[in-house]
């Protein structure tokens, strides 16, 4: 999906915030299947993106060239995907020289005003009328801040779709601040710097499973999915008051003391926003 880059909301008083492409500087590109691939690891994206991109920016002139752009594509890439119902559309690309916006290369935007979305898979209409849950489940304050702390176009298409780790993020800083912090707080860089620290432990998380059946909290068998449970009892303990930050963080523990330590990373890194957001209102 690829709509049209909005401001960080319709309007002043709309409580519409666009997740899909928010401004210049990032996008999410998630609902195309983007993440969906057994190794959708940033370098292996990045590589997919921009070879995607070149060659359909040499060869595709209009659409009854779409054909061997997708068969080509179809030839030369792994195909191979976590969820094999979820389709993986070979149409998504970088929409800027910069690389920091993912996106439809169909999308009239980016071809002239010319539209040649009915060719993908789901078709002009449902690509142009779809919302992800996060549209939902996110509040109008949640969306705003992650805006303004996210810009790099991976992390932010992993994070926005990740509805427990965001919550959970804001549930406990607001729990720590006594409110929730007003999304233009973030643009301060030192309290932006310390929730970005807490969001890019989805890129580096010391103790994510390398399976690769699993993406967050949910495991995949090809057609059907569930989501994980950690087994505290093999650990020896209660379930961890952190178990949906790391269930997003698709943790696997070894043991006791894995666990433990992984608590006290969240638990730092939670403290050090709320640190940063209590200098800045003091």
């Amino acid at each position: 999906m690829a709509r049209t880059p909005l401001s960080l909301s319709d309007g002043p008083d709309s409580p519409f915030v666009h997740l899909c492409q928010p401004d210049a500087s990032k996008s999410c590109g998630a609902c195309c299947g983007l993440y969906n691939y057994v190794d959708s690891g940033r370098e292996a994206l990045l590589r997919r993106l921009r070879r995607r991109t070149a060659l359909f920016r040499a060869s595709v002139r209009g659409p009854e060239d779409l054909r061997r752009f997708s068969e080509t594509l179809k030839a030369s890439e792994d195909g191979a995907r976590r969820y094999e119902v979820i389709h993986c559309c070979e149409y998504v690309g970088f929409l800027d020289e910069g690389e920091r916006r993912v996106g439809c290369l169909l999308h009239p935007m980016q071809n002239g005003g010319l539209d040649m979305r009915d060719a993908s898979f789901y078709g002009r209409e449902l690509c142009d009328g779809h919302f992800c849950p996060s549209y939902s489940y996110l509040s109008r304050a949640e969306k705003l801040a992650l805006l303004e702390i996210l810009d790099d176009w991976y992390l932010y298409g992993v994070c926005v779709t990740d509805i427990d780790l965001v919550k959970e993020f804001f549930r406990r800083v607001s729990e720590s601040a006594g409110e929730m912090p007003a999304p233009a707080r973030f643009r301060h860089p030192a309290l932006r710097g310390e929730a970005r620290r807490f969001f890019e432990l989805k890129l580096s998380w010391p103790f994510r499973s390398e399976s690769t059946n699993r993406f967050g909290k949910y495991s995949f068998d090809g057609t059907e999915y569930s989501t994980h449970a950690i087994d505290y009892g093999a650990l020896g303990c209660e379930p961890s008051r952190f178990d949906r930050i790391f269930l997003s963080l698709q943790s696997e523990f070894g043991s006791r003391d894995e666990l433990r330590r992984a608590e006290e990373i969240i638990r730092s890194r939670l403290e050090a926003v709320a640190r940063r957001y209590g200098e800045l209102v003091d």
